[in-house]
């Protein structure tokens, strides 16, 4: 069954109660239960990236991994980048991405650091011949009670993952970027109703909207185009891993109307429209996937 049959979406995947899954941080896909859609069986291409060169980041499970299917069944070739950690989870995108006929390149590092971030691009830009595609979609997520409990060096490496390296990317990527190239960043329904628990997840996706809205301004008479999707909840390695804690990973997704986390194959869709020249017009948006959860 594709993702074009009919389906009631509020019964279409799993809902809560889900079990308890602790996971060290940053979590594998492989190890969860129910395990994410990404799309592996569901997403049919139909050549609308042809031609194109994406690197995606955190494109070894969730969010990431859904896109770069997807993407890879549109015809665009890729590098994506995780943490070593990941490997697990990379192999696998691996091998279903190379079943696609695509080029696909592998790029671990860390997102936190500036000289990495520069080399990934240099590097990503390389392999593919080129680079008209970035989508920055990893994250870091640290469920933490009271602002008295945390600490500067967890506010900080949020920071630096979620906001710091966007920026960098954006900035060594553009130079490389023709005409007609596309830049998709991952913001969340945190940044409009924030989670008392996620106080610098929150803010750093607040920021990351704002920078959209800003950078889409600065590149559009160079024929750049920026955009954002804002997630909603959605089961992926980020929750179990320290994201949520277990008794709200158990209930995860039920506060939304749809009554269900989203699953990754759900977004894809929406990232491979703004990719695309059907989405030519649309440049400073932020597009919410959300289960009902509307965005103000």
């Amino acid at each position: 069954m594709n993702q074009y049959n009919m389906k009631d979406p509020t019964t279409q995947y799993p809902k809560p109660e889900f079990e308890r899954q602790p996971q060290s941080p940053p979590g594998l896909a492989a190890d969860m239960v129910p395990k994410p859609d990404h799309g592996e069986r569901s997403y049919e291409g139909f050549g609308r990236l042809k031609g194109r060169r994406a690197l995606i980041t955190g494109g070894d499970s969730g969010i990431g991994r859904a896109i770069a299917i997807a993407f890879a069944r549109e015809g665009a070739d890729i590098a994506i980048n995780y943490l070593s950690a990941e490997d697990e989870d990379a192999a696998e995108v691996n091998r279903i991405l190379i079943e696609e006929g695509r080029n696909i390149t592998l790029l671990p590092g860390d997102l936190s650091d500036e000289a990495f971030c520069l080399q990934l691009v240099e590097d990503a830009t390389q392999a593919l011949g080129g680079l008209d595609i970035l989508v920055n979609v990893a994250g870091m997520q640290v469920y933490v009670e009271q602002i008295s409990d945390f600490t500067t060096e967890q506010f900080d490496k949020t920071f630096r993952t979620n906001v710091y390296a966007m920026f960098w990317l954006c900035k060594a990527a553009l130079p490389a970027m023709p005409p007609g190239s596309t830049i998709i960043n991952t913001t969340s329904i945190q940044a409009y109703k924030p989670s008392p628990g996620l106080l610098d997840y929150a803010s750093t996706k607040a920021a990351i909207a704002a920078f959209t809205h800003g950078l889409a301004k600065q590149v559009a008479e160079k024929g750049i185009r920026v955009n954002a999707v804002a997630l909603g909840p959605v089961w992926t390695p980020l929750q179990p891993s320290g994201g949520q804690p277990q008794e709200k990973v158990q209930a995860f997704g039920a506060e939304v109307p749809m009554k269900r986390p989203g699953q990754p194959a759900e977004l894809a869709p929406v990232y491979v429209l703004l990719a695309s020249q059907e989405s030519s017009f649309v440049t400073g948006e932020i597009y919410g996937v959300t289960g009902g959860g509307h965005l103000p």
